[in-house]
């Protein structure tokens, strides 16, 4: 399902235009994304979680030439589905 689907959902189900709808959606996700960035956890019951985690800095290779790279500790995005997602998918 790509974005424009779920604009269409939304506009069909909820009697918007799509117009309306894409700006709907671009003010959630754009939403979510801020309190991401700012270090908050996002939470929408039933479906899960979104966050960020640190990972390592790390050694690396470059896979052109084989030497050996150090990698930058970073933040990464991080999705944990929530309870009902996971039943719903038929996991424990």
């Amino acid at each position: 399902m790509t974005k424009a689907d779920i604009i269409k959902v939304l506009a069909d189900q909820v009697g918007l235009t799509r117009r309306e709808a894409a700006e709907v959606l671009s003010v959630v996700l754009d939403g979510v994304v801020e309190a991401i960035k700012d270090g908050e956890k996002v939470e929408l019951r039933g479906f899960g979680s979104f966050r960020t985690r640190t990972r390592q800095a790390r050694a690396g290779r470059n896979p052109r030439t084989g030497a050996q790279v150090q990698v930058p500790p970073k933040l990464v995005p991080y999705f944990k589905p929530g309870k009902q997602l996971r039943e719903t998918l038929g996991g424990k």
